[in-house]
């Protein structure tokens, strides 16, 4: 019997908790650390972990700390342990930057719950759930590929961006949703203090918006310190937004008011909604040369084409500095990304898998 992959986990609530279930549930070995040595040693009673401490045979390490702690976590990781690191932070721009090493790539799960602590996590979190990835220049191609390879395990949706698109992408969907959903609720328990009524009318069309109002909110400062300008420059939107619908409905402006709810409408049901992995696979081998960067540019060619990338392989040649990239991807909808790939310049085989 081969003996069971290892894992770091730095950072033991819910996140970080949720991680280490998954990981175990599919028979990884996973060690955890934890600022709190309770929260560690709960989360190694809840079967979030194995054991507690620093493991230096893992062979990748979480970091599901504060935004503002990550490039220290990261720095701390890469000494103690010769594992890939990768973190879950949801602002990329400065931790992309400040970490230079070939064992780091920046991570970004979009995923959570309302859940607080490792009492929450759940090792099914991630099936689903888009999460990022944000080489940077130095990221080596192994390590990207190993992490990609493995949080695609956890049935996570692996899409590559640049760092400052993810941070401008995510104060759109995530950030400033969170901010409005919280000023609507301060607005209606004011409200509430001069009419008792108003919380308890609260239906379902309530209760859906202001959900993510109840998600922890000691996380929030450090996410709008770190991606200030995006989250602004997005809250300047939504006011503009917000003014040019106050004036429709104080103008009774009956067509220019239906032309944006049934706008809005429209682009609401076409959401994407999470797709099951598809009965046709093919394999796309790439060829590329041993620079910088090169795994990179695929990945993110393959999220401008909308294409979910199942597994990562990196054969290096051994005849010279170049190599292939073995992707494995859907059949239906490949066509684009294979013209971006040929446009960019790669050279690639496709083979259909039985």
């Amino acid at each position: 019997m081969s003996a069971a992959r290892r894992a770091q986990i730095v950072g033991t609530g819910l996140i970080g908790g949720s991680i280490g279930r998954a990981l175990r549930a599919r028979g990884w070995h996973v060690t955890g650390v934890d600022g709190d040595l309770a929260t560690v040693r709960r989360a190694v009673e809840l079967g979030a972990l194995d054991a507690e401490g620093w493991d230096p045979e893992a062979e990748i390490c979480f970091l599901a700390v504060p935004v503002s702690a990550l490039a220290d976590a990261a720095a701390e990781a890469l000494e103690r342990t010769a594992a890939v690191v990768t973190d879950v932070g949801s602002v990329k721009g400065a931790v992309a930057t400040t970490v230079d090493h070939p064992r780091f790539v920046a991570g970004h799960p979009m995923a959570g719950s309302e859940q607080d602590g490792v009492a929450g996590a759940d090792p099914t979190m991630f099936e689903g759930a888009v999460w990022v990835l944000t080489p940077g220049p130095a990221t080596a191609p192994e390590t990207q590929a190993l992490v990609h390879s493995v949080v695609a395990s956890l049935g996570a949706d692996v899409l590559t961006l640049g760092p400052d698109e993810h941070d401008r992408l995510v104060a759109m969907v995530s950030h400033v949703p969170h901010l409005t959903a919280a000023a609507l609720m301060r607005l209606a328990a004011a409200r509430a203090t001069e009419h008792g009524a108003v919380l308890r009318l609260a239906a379902g069309g309530f209760r859906d918006m202001t959900r993510i109002a109840a998600g922890r909110s000691n996380i929030w400062p450090d996410i709008c310190a770190e991606n200030r300008d995006a989250i602004v420059a997005v809250l300047d939107d939504l006011v503009d937004e917000l003014r040019e619908v106050r004036e429709q409905v104080a103008r009774a402006d009956r067509p220019a008011l239906l032309a944006a709810l049934e706008a809005a409408r429209a682009a609401r049901l076409n959401l994407p909604t999470t797709a099951p992995r598809p009965e046709g696979l093919v394999e796309l081998r790439i060829g590329v040369t041993d620079e910088p960067g090169q795994l990179a540019r695929i990945t993110t060619l393959a999220t401008e084409a909308g294409v979910n990338i199942y597994d990562i392989e990196i054969a290096h040649s051994a005849e010279g500095p170049r190599g292939v990239v073995i992707l494995l991807v859907p059949a239906e909808g490949v066509a684009p990304f294979t013209d971006r790939l040929a446009a960019a310049g790669f050279a690639v085989g496709r083979r259909d898998l039985p």
